[in-house]
């Protein structure tokens, strides 16, 4: 990554944990387990699938092989950021994300998703300076990802969710 793109995806990464918790302060245990409707997930499912990504997406940089050559795809990183936290596409999650019941508290979630983000944050910043284009892994269904990329979904991926929280919360809202 070139010095400002380690800056950006460092900002962007810091967003999502305010922007998810901000969409969780008011959410009680009670609340949080409460399911919308069929087939939808209630905030701590949703909150749940968040932590399951995170952990997911960042094993995914461990496994990486470094190539002689970036994998660039600037129109796909473009996507990433448009599209990761825009609601108005539906995306199912892969199995490995979807929830099942891992924590039995909002509390128990939400420390485990800050825990995980700042892993992926020090990683940022560990290796803001390396060209992460040049680290190659794979993400269904993206197929062949570089590290940067991974770390545009992560961003993305946490305020797509946060948003979703909303969501859930606002059906739940008296009038």
């Amino acid at each position: 990554m070139i010095e400002q793109e380690g800056l950006d995806i460092l900002g962007s990464l810091e967003k999502g944990p305010v922007a998810l918790l901000d969409a969780l302060s008011s959410v009680t245990d009670e609340l949080a387990q409460r399911i919308p409707g069929p087939g939808r997930w209630s905030v701590l499912e949703c909150t749940e699938h968040v932590a399951l990504s995170e952990d997911y997406l960042f094993s995914r940089i461990l496994v990486a092989n470094q190539a002689d050559s970036p994998l660039l795809d600037e129109a796909r990183e473009a996507r990433f950021v448009a599209r990761g936290a825009d609601r108005s596409r539906p995306a199912k999650a892969p199995d490995v994300a979807c929830p099942r019941g891992t924590f039995s508290t909002l509390q128990n979630a939400i420390q485990h998703i800050l825990a995980s983000r700042e892993r992926t944050v020090q990683f940022a910043k560990d290796h803001a300076r390396d060209d992460l284009r040049t680290w190659i892994t794979s993400v269904p269904p993206f197929g062949a990802v570089n590290c940067y990329e991974v770390l545009l979904l992560m961003a993305a991926h946490m305020l797509r969710h946060a948003k979703q929280v909303d969501e859930i919360t606002a059906l739940f809202k008296p009038f």
